[in-house]
């Protein structure tokens, strides 16, 4: 995605308040008052809230795509799932407005372009996840009982029911200390004994 540097300033912005305020919150005139901008010049880099939400959601998926990419060249599925989450992680805690943007209430109801990048970005997870868990159930590590498919259903799931306890907590506890202890529970369910 081609952001420039002044939009990706309004899209962390634009974080900054979803983070303290929420949805409705995020309006034009707060953003320009939290960038001491005025609201055109807000105009002249997005065209609404919607598209800053779009544009800090797309920014994400490509960024997630980027760095779960370096991961493939790990050795083992194992080693390979517990990288995957643990990059998620430190990210996260590193950039949490990126969680507010994902768990944010009514940013769903925003619009259905929002759904679909939303969507978008799940799936940029899933094109990740899906060889590293069929790789480990190939070479017999990870349990076959459940379907490939539904395996992953029940790991993102987790992961995004981490997330939401996370952002509910406003990010109180060390969110990679805690996902390491999710990632080791997953593999405690998943591994074949």
């Amino acid at each position: 995605m081609d952001i420039t540097p002044r939009q990706f300033e309004i899209v962390e912005a634009a974080g900054k308040i979803l983070t303290s305020s929420g949805v409705s919150g995020l309006t034009i005139k707060n953003l320009a008052k939290e960038m001491k901008f005025s609201e055109s010049a807000i105009y002249r880099h997005f065209t609404s809230k919607e598209e800053i939400i779009i544009a800090m959601l797309n920014y994400l998926a490509d960024s997630i795509n980027e760095r779960l990419s370096n991961i493939n060249s790990l050795s083992g599925p194992e080693e390979k799932f517990r990288a995957l989450f643990q990059e998620q992680f430190r990210f996260f805690s590193i950039n949490p407005h990126f969680v507010v943007a994902v768990f944010s209430d009514g940013l769903m109801e925003e619009s259905q372009l929002i759904n679909e990048t939303i969507l978008k970005l799940m799936n940029v997870k899933m094109k990740h996840l899906m060889p590293i868990v069929m790789e480990g159930q190939q070479k017999g590590i990870f349990t076959n009982a459940i379907t490939t498919e539904e395996l992953i259903h029940v790991v993102m799931g987790t992961f995004k029911l981490q997330m939401f306890k996370w952002r509910i907590a406003n990010f109180q506890f060390d969110i990679s200390r805690v996902g390491e202890n999710m990632v080791q529970s997953i593999l405690t369910l998943i591994k074949n004994k």
